[in-house]
């Protein structure tokens, strides 16, 4: 990338600038874009700027080419009004969704202290585990059965990573969302949010020698962490508020519909739609976060992966709706926009999923202060998914791609 500061007096249309100041600071809804009106030349001239950096090499002319004749009327600032004012609607809207991000935040880390109490209490107490479960799973479903729609947010990575509960809510949440979109029945959605919820719960009678092992577990190592579906039903046929429906949706969550699954080797008409549902989000959340973190996928290339190497194990109708759900680019993927700029996806609308909302990084303000893009508010669109390493190194230091992908649901606003 070759740069130069130049004089906004020098300014010609076709050049493609960065702005050397404050996102808050000028009536722009970014702070880096290509000169294709006049009269943004002479709103850039009229900020008080000592210089502004050109990109030679995004740019649509060649610097010492001359600026043409423009016969046009001067309502720059008309355009810096509406501008501005538009700008100032993005802010307040801004507001609003960190201030929904927070309590969606706050809501996900209660959400996983339940998750940890629960679990911690399943083999003493799980009637009491049960329970608690209930509350979270009726919790869930009511902001995601909601009319209104729901806001899948990708969540702040806090680095105490414990898989398992981690796992467990992050399953139950994505379960519960395609649930949703299969319309599946509100007691149906509750039975399946309490299997995804415990589907793992058996991994807790597993030695962590094999649960963590990175290399191929040997056939015996394989079969004791196949026992795991087996080990959480017995463990919930304890309590008997368990509903019993949704005991078959555990112990079938690693099955696969031509047969090559565990723990029975069961084909697609002996799976029930509940347990082929858990059988796919459940496959998507360890693709996203395998045992050796070296191979995990991005959300988009997890995506990609069951579409084009699964497709005979899973669900048919399930996989294109939960792509579908999670929108060609999910939350947490790495984006390239149509005007060049670095972004991440942070939230998608179950009902207005081709526009995400996305982080962009922007070297001039701080990370804390990044701007939020709804895409149905601007003219821009996403080019291509990035891989983690395809990103410059200040990029992805401000942009932060999360190690473990966790989500969690708000309600879409009305």
């Amino acid at each position: 990338m070759t740069t130069i500061n130049i004089s906004p007096q020098k300014l010609t249309l076709g050049m493609y600038v960065r702005l050397p100041s404050g996102w808050m600071k000028h009536p722009f809804l970014l702070n880096s874009f290509e000169l294709k009106d006049p009269r943004q030349i002479k709103i850039i001239q009229s900020l008080g700027l000592d210089y502004v950096v050109v990109d030679e090499s995004k740019s649509a002319v060649r610097l010492d080419e001359p600026e043409p004749d423009s016969a046009e009327e001067d309502d720059s600032e008309l355009l810096k009004m509406r501008l501005e004012q538009e700008k100032q609607q993005r802010i307040e809207k801004l507001k609003t969704f960190r201030r929904s991000l927070q309590k969606t935040e706050k809501q996900f880390d209660k959400s996983l202290a339940q998750v940890r109490s629960l679990m911690n209490k399943v083999n003493g107490r799980p009637l009491q585990a049960v329970q608690e479960a209930k509350e979270l799973i009726n919790n869930l479903v009511e902001v995601i059965m909601g009319d209104q729609g729901a806001i899948l947010h990708l969540m702040k990575d806090n680095k105490d990573h414990q898989e398992l509960y981690y796992h467990s809510l992050n399953v139950t949440v994505l379960a519960l969302m395609l649930a949703k979109q299969m319309d599946m029945s509100k007691e149906d959605c509750q039975n399946l949010g309490l299997a995804a919820l415990f589907h793992d719960v058996g991994k807790l009678k597993i030695p962590k020698q094999i649960l963590n092992k990175k290399v191929a577990l040997t056939r015996p190592e394989k079969n004791f962490l196949m026992l795991h579906c087996q080990y959480a039903v017995e463990m919930l046929q304890e309590a008997e508020e368990f509903p019993r429906q949704a005991l078959p949706m555990i112990f079938q969550h690693h099955e696969y519909l031509d047969g090559s699954g565990y723990p029975r080797g069961l084909t697609d008409e002996n799976i029930l739609p509940p347990s082929q549902v858990l059988m796919l989000v459940n496959e998507y959340d360890n693709l996203c976060h395998p045992v050796d973190s070296s191979k995990a996928r991005t959300p988009y290339s997890a995506l990609s992966y069951l579409f084009k190497k699964m497709r005979q194990k899973l669900p048919e109708k399930a996989l294109k709706m939960f792509i579908k759900l999670l929108g060609v680019y999910p939350p947490g993927t790495l984006v390239l926009l149509s005007e060049q700029q670095i972004g991440m996806v942070i939230s998608v609308n179950s009902k207005d999923l081709l526009n995400p909302g996305i982080l962009l990084y922007d070297p001039s303000v701080p990370r804390t202060e990044a701007p939020i893009l709804d895409l149905k508010d601007s003219e821009l669109s996403i080019q291509k998914a990035l891989a983690p390493k395809q990103l410059p190194q200040k990029a992805y230091e401000y942009l932060n791609p999360r190690e473990r992908i966790s989500y969690f649901v708000d309600q879409a606003p009305s």
